[in-house]
């Protein structure tokens, strides 16, 4: 019987969903972060339920031939590329058997995913960094990546993914705040000033934005700290003050003050041009994201005569890139301040044909669809990692536009709703987009057409 804090030699059978390794001991499925299919290894059992294990990998006897020499210095602590320590081909590998896994358990057949969108230079490719500033042990000042599932600051200098000129003015801006003896803020105590820095780069334009988020309203000398950045980076059109006095975990808060520029940059997907503020949602792998988005239009089968649906629309990205190709657009999203955006990145664009809305898309689209008497050819659908509601699909497939295009973070809630759907749609293609790349997390785009 498998028993806590004994070493066991195991065979690595298989990488699971979030590229941890699965071995098996006396039937028992143990879980071990760090090691690769194929593998032989020694293990400490860490914990053990009634049908599953937890371990780590003491030593590695013998590797996989996917397995790479890591190339940061954080790797081990930080937990965010948690597939750093692997050939990044063999990574779309990974994560492609674990999508095909999960749609065989759900729909009871095996699916062929058709595409992977791997990433060309799979490196530096963030274009927002938001990095923790606090105390060590030391009661020095710190900055950088939170340790896994801690609050404990690892000092980071150099991250493979983040885009090399946020992370030179990360350093020097935090350098400032050491040399000046600014404030830091202090999480036991709930003192001192600048909380987090974060950084967000146009990656087609170069425009830079800084936030400077602070426990108190006011920054000792952030006003030498703004001319010292500004004149040091052109880069640089604007830094603002995020006000967060809030014992939690959300980084910013809701009160803005802009230091420095017009509060806002831009940045383009392919010809359509995006205005960006501390607070708008704009996905962090713009190289990717069109590639993804590229694949979902496709998937739409468009002619110029569709009226288009885009629940969870965002602040318009899907719809915004697919309207010079359709009739109308009308989009759903929750957040106001998203809608916004979406209103105001249409108008950006100058399109016209598109129409965007607050609401809950599970009540909202029944009453658009009854209020408006419009039923659409075709459906977008992006929803958070929870998936779509229950209501949404019943509605969809009454409704039964021609095509739904659905895009998902999170091949579980996927799975789980095309199980649904697939009452009234065949499932005609899966294709996947790797938006991080050695990370665990994956990008899926679906086509689905209405039986006949």
């Amino acid at each position: 019987m498998i028993e806590k804090n004994k070493e066991y030699i195991v065979d690595i059978v298989d990488n699971g969903f979030q590229g941890e390794g699965i071995a098996k001991i006396d039937g028992i499925t143990v879980f071990i972060p760090n090691v690769i299919k194929g593998e032989k290894v020694k293990i400490k059992v860490l914990k053990v339920t009634s049908s599953l294990a937890y371990g780590k990998v003491i030593e590695i006897i013998e590797k996989s031939e996917f397995r790479k020499k890591t190339d940061c210095s954080t790797f081990s602590r930080c937990g965010g590329c948690n597939l750093r320590h692997i050939d990044y081909d063999y990574t779309l590998e990974i994560k492609k058997n674990a999508v095909e896994s999960t749609l065989r358990k759900a729909l009871g057949r095996d699916i062929k995913i058709v595409n992977v969108l791997k990433m060309d230079k799979p490196y530096n490719y963030r274009n927002k960094l938001q990095y923790p500033v606090g105390i060590d042990n030391n009661g020095n000042p710190v900055m950088g990546v939170y340790a896994e599932r801690t609050h404990s600051i690892i000092p980071t200098k150099e991250c493979m993914i983040q885009d090399k000129l946020s992370q030179n003015i990360a350093n020097d801006i935090f350098e400032f705040i050491v040399k000046n003896n600014i404030p830091v803020y202090n999480e036991k105590l709930l003192k001192g000033s600048i909380r987090h820095i974060v950084i967000r780069i146009g990656k087609k334009t170069n425009q830079v934005m800084i936030t400077l988020v602070s426990n108190t309203e006011k920054i000792d000398k952030e006003k030498e700290l703004v001319e010292y950045i500004t004149s040091k980076y052109l880069e640089v059109k604007t830094i603002v003050k995020n006000i967060n006095n809030k014992n939690t975990n959300v980084i910013l808060g809701q009160e803005n003050k802009i230091l420095f520029g017009e509060g806002y940059i831009y940045d383009y997907l392919e010809n359509f041009k995006f205005k960006i503020s501390p607070m708008s949602f704009y996905q962090v792998n713009p190289i990717q994201t069109e590639k993804l988005y590229s694949k979902a239009v496709e998937y739409a089968n468009l002619t110029g005569e569709e009226i288009v649906f885009d629940l969870y629309c965002g602040i318009g990205t899907i719809g915004i890139f697919a309207s010079p190709k359709i009739k109308n657009l009308y989009g759903i999203e929750t957040i106001p301040e998203a809608i916004e955006d979406a209103k105001g990145n249409a108008k950006l664009n100058n399109i016209e044909n598109a129409e965007f809305f607050v609401g809950d898309v599970e009540k909202t689209l029944p009453e658009f669809i009854k209020i408006r008497n419009i039923i659409p050819d075709v459906v977008f659908v992006d929803p958070p990692r929870k998936g779509c509601d229950k209501t949404a699909l019943e509605t969809l497939m009454e409704i039964k536009p021609k095509r739904i295009v659905y895009v998902s973070c999170n091949p579980a809630t996927l799975a789980r709703d095309l199980k649904i759907l697939e009452e009234t749609y065949n499932l005609e293609e899966v294709s996947i987009c790797d938006m991080f790349p050695f990370t665990h997390h994956i990008e899926c785009v679906t086509s689905l057409k209405l039986k006949k």
